[in-house]
């Protein structure tokens, strides 16, 4: 769990970095997915997929 963890830090701080920089290589797109995918098996998965739903909800219900 301890490693999960710092894994998923370590790659949202490269990938911030990335992202700031402006420059998007295939290297930093292959950062982005594994956060992605140790996103998803962490702890934090079910939080994250709730938020987002309620936000989905939220934006759906708004009428122009």
């Amino acid at each position: 769990m301890a490693i999960s963890i710092s894994v998923v830090l370590l790659l949202l701080i490269l990938a911030v970095v990335f992202l700031r920089n402006g420059a998007l290589k295939i290297s930093h797109a292959l950062v982005c997915v594994l956060l992605g995918f140790y996103l998803a098996s962490s702890s934090m998965a079910p939080t994250i997929h709730q938020g987002l739903a309620a936000t989905a909800q939220i934006v759906s219900s708004l009428r122009p």
